[in-house]
């Protein structure tokens, strides 16, 4: 569903990523991002469910995808208050998340995004000798 570009699959994607097994929700994540750069308004509709991922899921490798994911969609956005949401959870998930793989997945969805913010906390943070 994810590798088409039909983007009536968005709704069941997202439904997928917070409903299914983890297998389900890892590729959910991944596809979200495929589909719903194609489209400005589904780009929002997938963002909320992303950050939810990232910041919620049981599952570090879904996590990882969802911060793939958000990175993916953010070099979409205009500068708005959902991509500021975004970069905030991607930003969240490199100081606290506690699987390291996670920390590393954001760490590469900031410096692809790019955004001044994510890009001074990284060096903040290797500065401090924390990542």
């Amino acid at each position: 569903m994810g590798n088409g570009s039909d983007r009536a699959s968005v709704q069941p994607l997202i439904h997928a990523l917070r409903t299914d097994i983890s297998a389900v929700r890892l590729w959910a994540a991944s596809s979200l991002a495929q589909i719903a750069k194609l489209d400005y308004d589904n780009a929002i509709a997938a963002m909320a469910p992303l950050i939810e991922g990232l910041r919620r899921d049981s599952v570090a490798a879904v996590r990882g995808n969802c911060a793939w994911a958000i990175g993916q969609l953010c070099r979409e956005l205009p500068s708005n208050v959902v991509y500021a949401t975004a970069i905030d959870a991607l930003i969240e998930a490199l100081v606290e998340d506690e699987d390291y793989s996670v920390k590393e997945d954001a760490k590469t969805a900031l410096l692809r995004v790019g955004d001044p913010r994510g890009m001074q906390m990284i060096e903040d943070l290797e500065l401090e000798g924390l990542i």
